[in-house]
């Protein structure tokens, strides 16, 4: 079989496949007024042990739980706030309104905040702190494995000005939280991991009362979520430096975003040339200024 005919049966098996299932983790049986039974008597053979659906549903019901393992392993954190039964039904939800449509099960939670704001019945009393969990978490994810790019040299960042745009790595993400959610996740992370996967579920259970109560602390935090050798980091900065640099990643120029950094700093303005000075020396350090794509080497 090939041509039309081929991608006809690629995507009426796909369709097949990805058809939500119901509660109780089984293929639906109809579909739009339809039997999927009949459906898949057109297109799958039956064995001796199974019939066409029956064949149809084993992987209907894999790709589903491949999916729920897979945003359950990005998302412990998320988890431990809303607790398993409300994560359950929110995974569910948001994957049936945001279904894969990538190669790779790592763009699984590319909406995952933005559906979250959008339907805070899933996460109440703790959509604040849920929100805050998701979106440090989807940048652990990009920090991970987003492109790395040519540094800025010394001279590069010695000739710079104020009228100069800057650009960050692209796997440097910025999070703000009104939560200390970078302890809490790194402490169930450790968990978890100490436990082993057979103890995950229990570890998570165990955390959702624990960072209610302690470890999920109310507290105003700035981050940096960046890589450094094939590992993630979370690197806690002041006020001024978090808004520093989210207004170069908003293509701000350099002199607009000093400017953006110190609206309303505590900062004597005296001191600020000294802690620019000291921001940019560890930028040029740990080279979280690039080269723009515009001046990257073919």
């Amino acid at each position: 079989m090939t041509g039309p005919d081929l991608q006809t049966l690629q995507r009426r098996m796909a369709n097949a496949v990805m058809r939500p299932l119901t509660r109780n983790e089984t293929m639906h049986k109809r579909s739009a007024g339809k039997s999927i039974a009949a459906e898949a008597d057109t297109f799958i053979k039956p064995n001796d042990r199974l019939s066409s659906f029956e064949r149809l549903e084993i992987y209907n019901r894999q790709y589903w739980f491949r999916l729920f393992s897979s945003f359950e392993e990005d998302f412990p954190g998320l988890k431990s706030i809303v607790g398993t039964r409300r994560f359950e039904n929110l995974m569910r939800a948001y994957l049936e309104a945001n279904p894969s449509r990538s190669f790779t099960l790592r763009n699984l939670g590319r909406s995952l905040v933005v559906w979250l704001r959008e339907n805070p019945q899933y996460t109440q009393p703790d959509t604040e702190a849920a929100l805050s969990m998701a979106a440090l978490e989807w940048a652990h994810i990009e920090a991970f494995d987003n492109e790395q790019r040519t540094p800025l040299s010394a001279d590069e960042i010695a000739a710079i000005d104020d009228t100069s745009h800057l650009e960050l790595q692209p796997y440097l993400r910025l999070v703000e939280a009104p939560y200390a959610v970078d302890d809490a996740l790194i402490a169930i992370r450790d968990a978890s991991h100490a436990s082993g996967t057979q103890a995950s579920n229990a570890v998570s259970i165990h955390l959702v009362r624990r960072t209610r109560s302690r470890t999920l602390r109310r507290e105003q935090i700035y981050l940096a979520v960046h890589r450094h050798d094939d590992s993630v980091y979370y690197k806690r900065l002041s006020r001024e430096d978090y808004l520093l640099l989210h207004a170069l990643d908003g293509a701000a120029t350099l002199g607009d975003a000093i400017e953006a950094a110190f609206t309303d700093s505590a900062v004597p303005e005296a001191d600020r040339p000294v802690h620019i000075q000291s921001v940019f020396h560890y930028l040029m350090q740990m080279g979280w200024l690039c080269t723009p794509r515009t001046q990257e080497p073919v």
